[in-house]
């Protein structure tokens, strides 16, 4: 039945422990729909699958899209065999890719000039992708990287650029058939053009809750809208801009300042092969918190 359970993927943990997310063949069928829609994809299109499975992209993009649509399937187990993979790129030359921006950066410096030519569609998911790796990702191969946005609990996809709608530093829009609220995160009400808030999602997209913890799904999903754990906002083009997880954002001055926005500010900045973190530091004398920059 459509509300049976396909599939129980872990969270990363990254907060906590792992929870068990219940997707079922709605969820994720749903899901393959809708962005398929925007995306463009077609029974002649050759998919590179090589996340793995046991990841929420990897198994509704890279198995059951392309299963879906009837595509070819060009399956590589380890995400990390940068040079293996750009080797693959050349010889079976694939139409369509998924990549972390980890990845991304792995098969940009140690591929050459014309390995991606076989390549329509780069899809960066996971995480945010840095300007600097879509910038040199088009100078070098001249293939334009687009940015999607996602949860284990959302099956996976939200939203996505497109090559008909991209507008870089956003994560795309939202897919046909979803709903995206942003949300004071005080107030919780709904928030205008270009103000930040809870990222909220609804539709068949959203889990049916976590196995077995039925306290972790009513805090999560409340009256069909799934707490998403991120900030973020809308523009006034209806594209979804990401600001950071909630836990990595400040209260400074009565403002809530994006971690993640210090960090890609200093980045800037920082000498070539420096990296930096942000982080609270308590301060027991003044009862404030400071913002600190860590660089390695």
């Amino acid at each position: 039945q459509d509300d049976d359970n396909t599939v129980i993927l872990f969270t990363s943990g990254s907060e906590k422990d792992p929870k068990a997310v219940q997707l079922t063949h709605r969820n994720i069928a749903s899901n393959i729909t809708s962005f398929s829609k925007v995306m463009k994809l077609y029974e002649s299109d050759v998919m590179l699958a090589n996340l793995p499975y046991f990841h929420v992209l990897g198994l509704t993009v890279n198995l059951w899209t392309p299963l879906f649509h009837g595509m070819t399937i060009i399956a590589y187990a380890n995400p990390l065999d940068y040079r293996m993979i750009c080797n693959i790129i050349i010889e079976e030359r694939p139409s369509v890719m998924v990549g972390t921006p980890s990845f991304l950066w792995g098969y940009l410096r140690k591929s050459e000039k014309g390995n991606f030519e076989s390549i329509r569609l780069i899809v960066s998911g996971a995480d945010k992708c840095p300007d600097a790796l879509r910038g040199e990702f088009l100078e070098k191969h001249g293939v334009t990287l687009y940015e999607g946005y996602g949860a284990t609990e959302t099956s996976p996809v939200v939203s996505v650029g497109t090559p008909e709608h991209n507008k870089p530093g956003s994560v795309g829009k939202v897919l046909p058939d979803v709903s995206v609220r942003i949300e004071n995160y005080e107030t919780g009400k709904e928030c205008g053009a270009g103000e930040v808030g809870r990222i909220m999602v609804k539709g068949d997209l959203v889990m049916k809750g976590y196995l077995h913890d039925f306290e972790e799904t009513s805090m999560r999903i409340r009256h069909g809208w799934y707490d998403t754990g991120d900030m973020g906002y809308l523009d006034t083009d209806e594209f979804l801009w990401h600001a950071g997880r909630l836990k990595r954002f400040v209260k400074i001055g009565g403002e809530m300042v994006s971690l993640v926005k210090v960090e890609d500010v200093l980045q800037k900045l920082l000498p070539e092969n420096i990296a930096c973190s942000v982080v609270e530091i308590p301060d027991a004398h003044k009862g404030v918190r400071i913002v600190a920059a860590v660089t390695q």
